[in-house]
């Protein structure tokens, strides 16, 4: 449904700086496909080249913004981004998933399940297994198998595929992206005579509330205890979490990214691509890790960190700029050593 320029700025909490209150806006788009009556918005100042040619007929900008491209309208925020997220809800809502409860007569559901038909969507090939319970307004996607008394909350969304093995715990509106694995066995053997012997995984993992988890990630259950993703924590698509991990409240974990064997990660950590973390390590709340960043030791929250292995980013910077110099710098000691 259409909305004028000032409905959109009421709905994105937002301020017109440019353009007619009475302006017709039907849908949204990119800032270099957009045209006359849709939405954009600028988020990054990567794109302003793209924001200063843009057709867009209204453009959602930060706050202090107030030049840009004459055919476009501009309606300032706090966050462009999360503004143009509101907009973008209004205008796919006619396409957004509709949740239909009923079990598909092609799931499987054991009979000591606890859950309510009238109240839950399982599509086909989806497992339920024995004494596993799944809250009110949860979907289980097609192929998923729920394990043995795993117990899964309120309003989740469980996409194709995805596996949750024995008694683990699934907060509320948690959603699982197609195959991941919740409670895999952590990795962990002993040598004995000469031969790899298997450690039995006894533990659980525990997913708290608002957590998202990407596609074909994997988090082990504990060797015993429990392996804990914290309350609003996102996690991308190929990230590996082991055994007895404990990541805090709402930390970024970006595709490629590992967690060894019980390390600890305070709340708001963001863990960037294709960045490790050693077994048994502590990383303090609000630490930043570069992308490819390697931390084998204890690191302080607050702070970002660069480099394997991790140190303070700007010091890894700096390290970096003088390796560049290097081969400059040979060039002069062989020059010299020719004058000599």
């Amino acid at each position: 449904m259409a909305l004028t320029l000032s409905e959109l700025a009421r709905l994105v909490d937002g301020d017109i700086v440019r353009g007619g209150p009475d302006l017709l806006i039907d849908g949204i788009a990119a800032l270099d496909e957009a045209g006359a009556a849709e939405l954009s918005f600028l988020g990054n100042e990567k794109y302003r080249a793209q924001y200063l040619a843009t057709r867009a007929g209204a453009v959602i900008v930060p706050r202090g913004v107030t030049e840009g491209p004459e055919a476009s309208a501009l309606i300032a925020a706090e966050n462009p981004s999360y503004a143009f997220g509101l907009a973008v809800k209004h205008f796919v809502a006619a396409t957004a998933r509709v949740f239909t409860p009923g079990i598909h007569p092609r799931a499987i559901v054991d009979e000591s399940a606890k859950l309510d038909p009238a109240k839950v969507r399982i599509h086909a090939g989806a497992v339920i297994m024995a004494g596993a319970e799944i809250g009110d307004g949860s979907e289980i996607g097609p192929n998923v198998v729920v394990g043995e008394q795993v117990k899964v909350g309120r309003d989740c969304l469980f996409h194709a595929n995805v596996s949750i093995r024995e008694r683990c715990l699934i907060g509320d509106r948690v959603i699982l992206q197609p195959g991941a694995v919740i409670g895999s066995d952590g990795y962990g053997y002993e040598v004995v005579d000469g031969r790899h012997v298997k450690v039995d995984q006894v533990g659980i993992v525990e997913v708290q509330d608002d957590v998202e988890i990407g596609a074909n990630t994997t988090i082990d259950r504990a060797r015993f205890g429990r392996t804990v993703i914290g309350q609003g924590t996102k996690i991308d698509n190929l990230v590996q979490v082991a055994h007895n991990v404990q990541v805090g409240k709402h930390c970024l974990l970006v595709s490629q990214s590992g967690v060894a064997g019980s390390s600890r990660m305070g709340d708001y950590v963001v863990v960037a691509a294709q960045s490790g973390v050693a077994g048994h390590v502590k990383v303090g709340a609000k630490a930043i890790l570069a992308a490819r960043t390697g931390v084998t030791a204890d690191v302080e929250g607050g702070k970002t960190y660069g480099g394997n292995p991790a140190r303070p980013y700007m010091d890894e910077q700096r390290s970096r700029a003088l390796v560049r110099q290097l081969p400059k710098l040979v060039e002069r000691i062989k020059a010299l050593e020719k004058d000599a």
